[in-house]
């Protein structure tokens, strides 16, 4: 598979908080970070996501007494997993991990979301909702991007969620597997399941990079 002119790199979320030591940490979250960087240089158009939620986030297990984190509960736009505070505006957790810093350098843009205080929000194109846009469809369009690439934290919430919502939005997705992370084998293959029959495609570093070798 050959990077296009028309292809976009999405870095979905990676923030300190997803990675070792953070508040919601994903297993081997740091070590895709070299990756990245590595797909970031092979593309002309990079675009990141970043969680940016305030204190009051609806998701967030401690603004719900006696719920625990990794339960879900019932919300105006249907079920929510319940988190622990994380990416919260302005704090270390929320920034991106120093070893992702050359593809920061080289982003376009950063699609902030999770914002909204009463609205969670996985996917980089929509809240959680399904009805509030970010911004981001409409900015690929102006760029002319037909087909996005994903790599990020997690594979199987944030990345998932934007794969998904990128064909809706009328692109061709493809997911990069191994620069990616996910938080739980069960959501995992949840995720692969929903990529099959959507038609995202999941390919490797070495299969993408080799072929611009």
């Amino acid at each position: 598979m050959k990077i296009a002119p028309a292809d976009a790199l999405l870095v979905i979320d990676p923030q300190n908080d997803f990675c070792e030591g953070g508040a919601l940490a994903v297993s081997g979250g740091a070590a895709i970070m070299p990756l990245i960087n590595r797909l970031a240089e092979r593309f002309d158009r990079v675009i990141l996501t970043q969680d940016w939620h305030t204190q009051d986030q609806i998701s967030f297990a401690s603004n719900h007494p006696g719920a625990a984190p990794f339960t879900e509960i019932d919300v105006a736009y249907g079920r929510q997993m319940l988190w622990p505070d994380h990416c919260l505006q302005g704090s270390t957790g929320a920034d991106f991990h120093a070893d992702v810093a050359p593809t920061v350098q080289k982003a376009l843009a950063v699609i902030r979301k999770g914002y909204n205080p009463a609205v969670d929000s996985y996917s980089g194109f929509f809240e959680n909702d399904h009805r509030t846009p970010t911004g981001l469809a409409g900015m690929l369009r102006d760029l002319g991007v037909t087909r996005v690439f994903l790599a990020g934290l997690a594979f199987d919430y944030c990345v998932r969620f934007t794969a998904e919502d990128a064909v809706r939005e009328g692109f061709e997705a493809v997911v990069i597997s191994d620069a990616s992370r996910a938080i739980a084998p069960q959501t995992e293959a949840a995720a692969r399941e929903n990529f099959r029959a959507l038609g995202v495609v999941e390919i490797e570093v070495s299969a993408l990079l080799s072929a611009h070798s």
